[in-house]
């Protein structure tokens, strides 16, 4: 049996001793009772309001490690060819506080009849798979970003918010290129 109250991140050179497969509802929660991909019991009590995230590396009390792995789930995939169609299905599911998994003009949502009617009228294509699901963790998760809100002059203005260039990035990314 492994009690785990520590959270080491997603990075980990030890030998890993126990794996657990979850799925989001899983790794949304803190407090559990689970068993490792070999049959050992795992009790979690970890901090709640942070989910586990796939990849990431836990310690037992007694110093083994344990890998969170994501288990595959029943999803809806939604997608579209054009980004302002995009933008509208994005916009209505955060309206509505859905959680949801961004990719490249896709998205993941759980299975819910009604979204999945209400986004096909907006012109998307909705389809079911099983993949591992792995939502937004939402802007204002710790970790959310990359340490980056902006506190710097484009063309005579300035929005006056932090900015933290811990990461080396550009801005032209996201249409904002200066120097630093």
């Amino acid at each position: 049996m492994y009690d785990v109250y520590e959270r080491i991140g997603t990075h980990c050179h030890d030998a890993v001793i126990a794996t657990v497969i979850l799925n989001y509802e899983q790794r949304d929660r803190g407090r559990m009772r689970l068993q490792s991909t070999d049959g050992a019991e795992v009790r979690l009590f970890l901090e709640r309001g942070k989910p586990l995230i796939v990849g990431e590396y836990l310690r037992a009390t007694c110093g083994a490690i344990i890998q969170v792995q994501g288990a595959v789930e029943d999803v809806a995939h939604v997608s579209c060819d054009d980004w302002q169609t995009f933008a509208k299905a994005c916009y209505h599911l955060g309206n509505r506080h859905v959680k949801v998994e961004v990719g490249e003009r896709f998205l993941r949502i759980k299975p819910d009849h009604v979204l999945e009617d209400m986004l096909h009228l907006l012109g998307l294509v909705v389809t079911h798979e099983s993949a591992v699901f792995v939502p937004e963790s939402g802007a204002y998760a710790p970790g959310y970003g990359h340490g980056h809100s902006h506190d710097h002059d484009h063309d005579e203005h300035s929005h006056g918010n932090s900015h933290d260039h811990s990461d080396e990035h550009g801005h032209t990314k996201h249409g904002n290129s200066h120097d630093h």
